[in-house]
């Protein structure tokens, strides 16, 4: 289903975020999360792509599977390095062919071995460039089975993008990528809702008027955190939150506890102030997303 349809009809959305499994154990862990997680009813669901790509074909097997196998919406992350234009024309045509309806259109991560990745090479280096790619591939008669082509999502960045300090260029930026045919944006995780308000009315300021979906991940333990601040590449974690992790110590349980508390109210407040959307980065596991759902008094997305 087209974005545009998916969110007319259900508003404010509800969706998580997967990453594809490296093994038969853990793709069966994952569908043991997605089983737990699909009577909830997300609007969505999105499958990330490794740096440079790495796991392209694992990306497209997992969407393929959850397109065929269960309720679910899958939504593939699709980004700018180390690809070219034909690559990435394949790639589209196989979604195309699957029935995937939308694509969430990245700038990405670099590949590991960056000695040998320049990114000169790359054909598209702004995901506004990406962006512009698929919405000329969509416009094709006939390539794709809706009329309309892929719906496409971009990333937004609440704190600020880590590679663009000067804030006024950075809506510029993200401008740029919805004039090129974003349909909607998904924003990095954020800990401190005031970010996500200012961001959002910067974006009206800046003519955006796409949804802007928050992007949320509970912090569930010490080394969790550890990882966030190096997966947001720079969050900033409030004092607040800090001093009641500070409390909790080092009991795991304590943590955790904290940081569902944390996440719940944080959802609750942004339910409060109209969000467009939460979308929940999972990790691939289903309990913190549940007790947040429990927490908030919701059993499906449309009990909101």
């Amino acid at each position: 289903m087209h974005i545009a349809d998916i969110l007319a009809a259900q508003r404010p959305s509800f969706s998580f975020e997967f990453f594809p499994p490296k093994t038969s154990e853990a793709a069966g862990k994952l569908f043991e999360t997605i089983a737990q997680l699909e009577p909830y009813n997300p609007a969505f669901v999105s499958v990330t792509y490794g740096a440079g790509g790495s796991t392209r074909e694992m990306t497209h097997d997992l969407v393929v599977r959850l397109k065929t196998t269960t309720s679910l919406d899958p939504i593939p992350h699709l980004t700018c390095v180390c690809h070219q234009e034909a690559e990435v024309h394949e790639i589209l045509e196989r979604y195309a062919r699957a029935g995937v309806g939308n694509i969430l259109a990245l700038g990405g991560d670099p590949p590991r071995d960056l000695q040998n990745y320049r990114k000169a090479d790359d054909a598209f280096q702004h995901a506004a460039d990406l962006v512009r790619f698929i919405r000329q591939f969509s416009e094709q008669r006939g390539v794709h089975p809706d009329a309309r082509g892929f719906g496409i999502g971009v990333a937004g960045f609440p704190e600020g993008h880590p590679a663009t300090p000067n804030r006024l260029k950075e809506m510029d930026f993200l401008k740029a990528k919805v004039d090129a045919g974003a349909d909607y944006i998904v924003t990095q995780l954020f800990f401190d809702n005031h970010d996500f308000f200012d961001f959002r009315d910067r974006c009206g300021l800046s003519g955006i008027k796409v949804p802007i979906i928050a992007g949320i991940m509970p912090i569930t333990s010490s080394a969790g955190l550890s990882r966030m601040a190096d997966l947001a590449a720079g969050s900033r974690f409030p004092a607040r939150l800090l001093k009641a992790l500070a409390r909790a110590g080092s009991d795991p349980e304590s943590v955790r506890r904290v940081g569902l508390h944390y996440a719940t109210e944080q959802c609750a407040d942004l339910l409060d102030h109209e969000v467009d959307g939460l979308h929940f980065y999972t990790l691939n596991q289903s309990s913190a997303t549940r007790e947040i759902y429990a927490s908030l008094g919701l059993r499906t997305a449309e009990a909101v």
